[in-house]
């Protein structure tokens, strides 16, 4: 059965490390938000007087985020119509909200979730102060909004978060993404995503 698979949590928790590892082991296609909707972002911003560095203000929210997340899911599930696996990055935050969105996404292209297997990975870490230190370190310039505006960003990013859709719970796995990554943590994931071997 095809795959759907999101890598969802906030920033700096290593959503995009994981999705790349597992899509690298699997040869299954990625479609990572941030990467897909930059150029727009950026051109959008600029022409609007704003940062375009800015990710996260309500003016980037307003301009741009729905986009993102349209771009990101008419590639991912194009795919899927082909019999592709996606692997799926980005927050989500409306998106795991709404329980008929991933019924209504697929409705798009024919499929249901009795042909289309979803699954969902919430990313986490131990606190704040962990995503802080790992967004501080990669040292991105578009993470410097985050980091002038920690506390309004860490307010309404990264608070933890229950999916609504209408999946079976063995679908989710809240996944703690403190420790290294190494092998232990991959085979896991892919146990989780395709399971045993």
């Amino acid at each position: 059965m095809r795959k759907l698979v999101f890598f969802v949590g906030g920033a700096g928790a290593g959503k995009t490390t994981l999705a790349k590892a597992l899509a690298a082991r699997r040869g299954a296609a990625l479609f990572d938000m941030d990467t897909m909707l930059r150029p727009a972002a950026v051109a959008l911003m600029t022409q609007a007087g704003l940062d375009p560095r800015d990710r996260d203000s309500a003016a980037y929210k307003s301009l741009c985020r729905d986009l993102g997340y349209r771009i990101t899911m008419d590639a991912a599930l194009e795919n899927v119509t082909i019999g592709n696996d996606a692997l799926v990055i980005g927050p989500f935050t409306k998106e795991t909200e709404d329980p008929q969105w991933i019924e209504t996404e697929l409705a798009s292209i024919g499929a249901t979730l009795e042909d289309v297997e979803v699954l969902v990975l919430f990313v986490q870490l131990k606190d704040d102060r962990q995503h802080y230190e790992r967004i501080a370190s990669r040292g991105l310039e578009l993470d410097q909004y985050k980091l002038g505006h920690w506390h309004e960003f860490s307010q309404s990013s990264l608070v933890p978060r229950k999916l609504k859709w209408n999946i079976p719970a063995g679908s989710v796995l809240y996944f703690d993404n403190s420790g290294e990554l190494d092998e232990q943590t991959i085979e896991r994931l892919e146990r989780f995503v395709y399971g045993a071997p």
